[in-house]
């Protein structure tokens, strides 16, 4: 285990020198070079005309400031003019086919101009905002890059390329569902010979883990790979938009790697693929909404023809209730699988809840043992050591509950468990008979690993660590975890309704939803609150603080007490009704997403 750990550090020790990049800055220009051993070329911005151009090392002042920094997500304009947004510092993951994958952990925004005098005061702190912004995705954590290898695609799709496809720069040939850095790079992107600067980034999930059974040291790998389209924040982003990309939706690949051999199993996350809505209001579980003015067939069309085009035939996993808030939303999804009538499509309908009631998680086998054979059927993907396909993986399960988060998470690790058994087998890694339940060394990394992984998930979503992550990590539920879901769940709802409309404004300016005008006109951050936002809450507080004095100093007669009580009381329980009843008004709703996504 020690050599394979020293050949793995030489490897990416060998590898992080290869990728180093240098920023050299002076008054009128920004010099990105890339150390590459013999390399001279040299991506010059004009902090001036923001132009790019290619030029040598030789162009490069001596006067100019130089710092190492790690790559560059790309530019974006603010209210200020244009910022340069680089990777500055880095975190080895592991290796990945003798690539090192990185994780980037810290960032720095810089900008154009030299000062922001140019801007009134009003300008000054929209542009602080915009600013706060882009650093509040930079700092949700999950961004991923690897210099010499396409991290958006699986092992099976890059197995299917063409040449000209190998010829391409990571850019060019990047899943552009998973670039999520790609409207950052759109300046560099329209020039070609500028495109070697150009680093495509992922948000997800990776964890690379060297593992050993019956004294055969293997790698297994886990990529979580979260779409840059219609991405956003739990209650404001659900179903899909007009071109039927899905909220929330994550592709999740197992990778094993032994001796040569590579094998991968693919599965797919995504809300349900109709117009539905869910809007915070104050309430603990806002009522679900299901759209009665759009046609959902056509975009439920267009979500899984390019579904089955792009994963093959799809077995859909939908886990929420079958009863209460949640059942007209599993009655519709149903219902319209059956009028898309696609042979291809198969429809599974899961009570998770009602299943695993009073502690019985062992209900959950009931499902993997219904979908065992078709899971035989879709089977994996794996190349020998020879460079053979001997398997390709022919569909996916596409697994859903209202979050696509918790109850997701736990069934995608179940599917990917068994086929891991079938893998390593066929691998020659487990024995004939052994189970890898009872391999303690490893199913304590796998658990582990499928529970961090429900955690980055949740984080980048719903704000808060995943639920229900004890059963990942111990294959039971314990009473410290659902403990543990109680204090996440509260968290999950103050964020929900009084931070996540600043974090789904965060996610939308920095994917290009929303851009900045170059004009001087006023932005939607000028927005201002209804009067009853800040009107109620002071009446209520002011009244509810009414009638704790009286109740602590008490009158002359105690009914003098209770009649000042009742009267305090009542009011502030007619304005907690009120701001109840207009709830939508006083929750943090996004100030710059455009109508669709509001919808």
């Amino acid at each position: 285990f020690s050599i394979f750990y020293a050949n793995l550090y030489k490897k990416t020790k060998c590898l992080n020198l290869r990728c180093g990049v240098s920023l050299h800055t002076t008054p009128e220009k920004f010099f990105i070079e890339a150390c590459d051993e013999g390399a001279d070329a040299v991506l010059a911005i004009d902090r001036v005309s923001n132009e790019m151009t290619l030029t040598g090392k030789k162009d490069v002042p001596p006067s100019a400031v130089t710092r190492p920094i790690c790559g560059i997500m790309g530019t974006i304009r603010l209210v200020a003019g244009m910022y340069l947004i680089v990777i500055t510092r880095k975190r080895n993951v592991g290796s990945l086919l003798g690539h090192a994958v990185w994780k980037a952990v810290d960032f720095d925004v810089i900008s154009y101009k030299k000062t922001v005098l140019h801007l009134s005061e009003i300008q000054s702190q929209e542009n602080k905002t915009f600013l706060a912004m882009i650093n509040n995705v930079l700092t949700t954590d999950g961004f991923y890059f690897c210099t010499d290898y396409d991290l958006t695609h699986t092992l099976q799709r890059l197995a299917n390329t063409s040449p000209d496809f190998q010829e391409m720069s990571l850019l060019e040939r990047a899943d552009q569902r998973f670039v999520w850095n790609g409207n950052l790079l759109r300046e560099l992107a329209a020039q070609p010979e500028l495109q070697k600067f150009a680093l495509p980034v992922i948000h997800g999930f990776i964890a690379m883990k060297p593992c050993r059974i019956n004294g055969k040291i293997f790698e297994w790998i886990l990529i979580s790979r979260r779409s840059c389209f219609r991405a956003g924040v739990r209650y404001y982003v659900r179903g899909i938009d007009s071109e039927g990309h899905a909220a929330n939706f994550v592709e999740t690949e197992q990778i094993v790697l032994y001796e040569g051999t590579k094998a991968s199993f693919v599965q797919t996350r995504g809300s349900m693929p109709f117009y539905w809505s869910q809007r915070p209001n104050l309430k603990y579980k806002p009522k679900p909404i299901i759209s009665k003015t759009t046609n959902h067939m056509d975009g439920f069309q267009r979500h899984f023809d390019s579904q089955l085009l792009i994963y093959g035939k799809q077995t859909i996993l939908n886990l929420v209730n079958q009863k209460g808030s949640e059942k007209p939303l599993e009655q519709a999804f149903a219902k319209m699988v059956t009028g898309m009538n696609n042979g291809m499509l198969n429809y599974i309908a899961f009570d998770f809840h009602k299943e695993c009631s009073h502690m019985r998680w062992d209900r959950l086998q009931v499902l993997v043992d219904a979908v065992a054979e078709t899971q035989d059927e879709y089977v994996y993907f794996m190349v020998n050591s020879e460079g053979k396909t001997v398997a390709q993986q022919k569909g996916v399960f596409r697994s859903n509950c209202m979050d696509c988060l918790d109850r997701t998470n736990v069934i995608q690790s179940l599917l990917a468990r068994r086929s891991l058994q079938t893998q390593l087998q066929r691998m020659g890694v487990l024995n004939v008979g052994q189970r890898i339940e009872e391999q303690a060394e490893f199913e304590k990394i796998y658990k582990n690993a499928w529970a961090d992984n429900a955690n980055a998930c949740a984080v980048q979503y719903a704000g808060t660590g995943a639920l229900k992550t004890d059963f990942t990590r111990t294959g039971k539920r314990t009473r410290w975890g659902l403990m543990m879901d109680g204090w996440n769940s509260m968290i999950r709802y103050y964020k929900n309704n009084f931070s996540d409309g600043f974090r789904q404004d965060s996610i939308d300016l920095f994917l290009g939803n929303f851009a900045v005008d170059e004009s001087d006109g006023p932005t939607p951050l000028r927005v201002q609150k209804d009067w009853k936002f800040l009107t109620l809450p002071i009446i209520m507080l002011v009244a509810f603080s009414m009638c704790i004095v009286c109740l602590l100093m008490a009158g002359d007669t105690w009914t003098e007490t209770l009649a000042y009580v009742m009267f305090w009381g009542a009011a502030s329980a007619i304005t907690a009704t009120i701001i109840l009843f207009n709830g939508q008004d006083f929750v943090d709703a996004p100030k710059l997403v455009h109508k669709e996504k509001m919808d």
